[in-house]
């Protein structure tokens, strides 16, 4: 299955890549920003999550999950939103454009293992 990992931190969008590989994921991609990462999606019709920070440049993460889940072809790709944006009103945001899980940063292996079971419905 193919990943997309979206984040303007080089280093974040190599510790989540690195902790997929760990988890047996070995199809990754990678974008910068979401309007790369829409490029991404629009050129790969497989990919099976989304894995998305918020605050980027050019598209941030919300523009870039609202823009998914405008297009009918990806209104089923599970998103995860990974970010520093913990607060309250900024989960019911994220929840409400139509991402499936939120991991809040600093985040460990096991949350993100925890994140994609639930997403995928392969949780033990």
């Amino acid at each position: 299955m193919k990943i997309l990992v979206v984040d303007d931190s080089s280093t974040m969008r190599r510790i989540i890549k690195y902790t997929l590989d760990r988890l047996g994921f070995k199809d990754l991609l990678e974008s910068e920003n979401g309007a790369q990462a829409w490029e991404v999606l629009n050129q790969n019709s497989d990919i099976g999550v989304l894995i998305t920070d918020w605050n980027m440049p050019e598209m941030n993460g919300l523009e870039l999950v609202k823009k998914v889940r405008a297009e009918p072809k990806c209104a089923d790709l599970p998103i995860i939103m990974v970010t520093t944006e913990g607060g309250k009103a900024e989960v019911i945001t994220a929840l409400k454009a139509g991402v499936n899980n939120y991991i809040v940063k600093p985040f460990t292996p096991d949350v993100l293992r925890d994140k994609l079971e639930a997403v995928l419905g392969t949780g033990t």
